[in-house]
């Protein structure tokens, strides 16, 4: 069903649009069929107006379900579902609860890069909406890192951020979380499970319309354990 409700949602003002001009010739039938039929003067001729009025009157019937139908899927239905149901590509599943590490199978295939020679490691972030503030860009990481920040936007779906090597775009969801945050810990990050290097670490924020914001990045640097 959730490519219908994509459907109805996206195309609606086409929809609406489909519906009024229908709407326009199906008065028209309706309001002329009543006049044919009240005009009428013999009863064969009687009764076929009257069937035309009763037709008339079904398909206006009709329409009146189509637009009430379109009209509660697209405000109040479709709102009121999960982001993750618009989308496409698959996602973290947000009913279980993060751990904040990736598959061994996930890791082997990640290979860390140098960080490209830049003053700024952060990009795409908006503050007091979108944006991490730990770790900072080009911080050295190990162990279990806490990922504090901020996710708050108006239709607020859910977020997750994902890490990937540098000049890759082989990004791997790490957590996710459908609670809007302040300046708190968003998830944690088990750098245990990532080889030695640079990295890009992203926040991704999705509104409840399954459209994502640009995301927040910044390029971090896991270091091996400290003895």
């Amino acid at each position: 069903m959730q490519p219908i409700y994509a459907f109805l949602s996206t195309y609606e003002g086409l929809i609406y649009f489909i519906l009024i001009i229908g709407g326009v010739f199906l008065l028209r039938w309706l309001f002329r069929s009543w006049k044919a039929w009240r005009s009428a003067i013999f009863g064969l001729e009687r009764q076929i107006s009257q069937r035309r009025f009763a037709r008339a009157i079904a398909a206006n019937v009709f329409w009146v379900a189509l637009f009430l139908g379109e009209l509660i899927f697209a405000s109040f239905i479709v709102p009121s579902m999960p982001a993750s149901a618009f989308i496409p590509t698959p996602t973290v599943d947000l009913l279980v609860t993060p751990t904040g590490t990736i598959s061994a199978e996930m890791a082997a295939t990640i290979e860390a890069r140098p960080l490209p020679q830049s003053e700024d490691f952060s990009e795409g972030c908006i503050p007091s909406q979108l944006i991490i503030d730990s770790p900072v860009p080009g911080e050295n990481l190990n162990g279990i890192v806490d990922l504090v920040g901020t996710v708050d936007i108006p239709k607020f779906g859910f977020y997750k951020f994902e890490v990937s090597p540098i000049g890759e775009e082989n990004w791997s969801t790490v957590y996710a979380g459908r609670d809007v945050i302040h300046d708190d810990i968003l998830g944690r990050l088990d750098t245990g499970e990532l080889i030695p290097g640079d990295y890009q670490l992203r926040l991704v924020l999705t509104d409840n319309l399954g459209e994502a914001l640009e995301p927040c990045v910044v390029q971090v640097r896991v270091i091996g354990q400290e003895e």
